[in-house]
């Protein structure tokens, strides 16, 4: 359905057209979260492909690894829930080996390729069968008892062909697996891939200023054309000036003397985003098994940074905690104020605007009358939804009787839905008077 933002009633597609507009301390809320997407240059899984991973789920056979093996990955699960997951990389080669009669290739380009070996052996209970092993570096993948070459399948790391007999061999090794590039190219295919995708945040991993450009363009072009209230994470670019992007400034050290730097840094902050619940601020939430932060920076860097729009990594008691949940807006006007800029209000609003969205694509347009009892219909799921997200702690001071109204449009097939909703923020200032009696 289409969506986005309106200056006048003249939209020609059916679909929810929202303004945010600041007044005050206005502003809403959402529902389910915990979606993140992430590019990635990987050494294994099909390339230029989007691939939909849950936390704990086995991944070994499409990437090649664990999840937990991956850096980005595992720190994207250390707080969402599904990861849609993009290898970006594309032109590598798969590795081959040959043995005898017999062809081995990987069934996926990359570097992973080349820890596979393959062992052909004699069946010992059938002499005129062979047991065709696969292994990725020590771990037994499967094991295909055959009679020819021909009667051997595809699994999920190896192709096999060739004609005739098998010969015995105590390991064959795949070599020349390379892993290819990833360009602007390569990033553009992505987000065309993303923008048909369902999902709370996108973090995309690079330090390159034109693929960084082209995401915080997208994150602009999905709010306000599209209708989709998503995030982008990025490195570095508080330039972007835009509540719908994210910038990391730094990064961390981990237990294990890990460095995420705040380009890798990008994979938690998305996955953390993404899983931040409706009433849940990321200020003061201390990053996963940190021990220190990469650079270090003064009270007065801190600042600055701050009012810059900069998301950044801090200590505070010996924990390794975001400073402040924010975005990079810092430009502010009549209809976008500093309640904008913190990212727990900004959820708040794009979940319930997102909510009204979904109902109304599902259940509203093309199916009630544009006539009192079916704006009537649209007014009650609206207040019922504010509702429900003040009970949570989203919203605060929700008034039913005048907050939500909904009308006719100039049009005989448009409704106009206005609603004056005020969010909860976290508290971050909290300033102390102490007076000191005399003994």
């Amino acid at each position: 359905m289409a969506g986005g933002t309106w200056k006048s009633q003249n939209k020609v597609r059916p679909g929810v057209y929202i303004n945010v507009v600041a007044k005050n301390e206005q502003d809403a809320y959402a529902g389910e979260r915990g979606v993140l997407t992430m590019p990635a240059a990987l050494n294994w899984g099909p390339e230029g492909t989007l691939m939909t991973i849950t936390a704990g789920e086995d991944t070994f056979a499409r990437l090649g690894y664990y999840s937990y093996e991956i850096l980005l990955l595992r720190e994207a699960f250390k707080h969402a829930r599904t990861v849609l997951l993009y290898r970006v990389n594309t032109d590598g080669v798969k590795a081959t080996a040959t043995a005898e009669n017999l062809t081995i290739t990987a069934k996926y380009a990359g570097t992973r390729g080349n820890d596979i070996r393959i062992t052909v052996a004699v069946n010992v209970d059938d002499d005129t069968k062979f047991d065709v092993t696969t292994y990725v570096e020590l771990a037994e993948i499967e094991t295909q008892t055959v009679g020819t070459i021909a009667e051997l399948a595809t699994n999920d790391f190896v192709i096999f062909s060739g004609t005739g007999t098998l010969a015995a061999t105590a390991g064959t090794p795949l070599t020349g697996g390379t892993d290819g590039t990833a360009a602007a190219a390569n990033y553009i295919a992505y987000l065309e891939t993303a923008a048909a995708l369902t999902f709370n945040t996108m973090a995309v991993p690079v330090s390159d200023g034109e693929t960084k450009a082209l995401a915080a363009a997208f994150a602009r072009r999905m709010r306000e054309e599209e209708g989709r209230k998503i995030q982008v994470v990025l490195a570095d670019y508080a330039a972007a000036d835009y509540e719908g992007v994210i910038s990391v400034k730094n990064g961390v050290v981990l237990s294990d003397g890990t460095v995420i730097d705040k380009t890798k840094a990008v994979a938690w902050v998305g996955g953390a985003t993404a899983g931040a619940g409706a009433a849940e601020s990321l200020t003061y939430t201390e990053y996963d098994g940190a021990i220190a932060v990469d650079t270090v920076y003064t009270n007065t860097e801190i600042e600055a940074a701050l009012r810059a729009g900069e998301f950044l990594f801090t200590e505070s008691y010996g924990r390794i905690v975001v400073e402040q949940d924010i975005n990079t807006l810092v430009t502010y006007s009549d209809t976008k104020n500093y309640a904008l800029s913190k990212n727990r209000v900004l959820r708040a609003l794009d979940g319930y605007l997102g909510d009204i969205k979904k109902a109304c694509d599902l259940y509203y347009i093309g199916k009630i009358g544009n006539d009192s009892d079916g704006r009537n219909t649209i007014k009650a799921y609206a207040i019922r939804l504010a509702s429900e997200y003040e009970a949570m702690g989203a919203l605060q001071n929700f008034d039913p009787e005048n907050d939500i109204s909904v009308s006719a449009g100039a049009a005989i097939d448009a409704v106009v839905l206005t609603a004056y909703l005020q969010p909860v923020d976290s508290v971050e200032k909290i300033y102390a008077t102490i007076t000191v009696g005399e003994a």
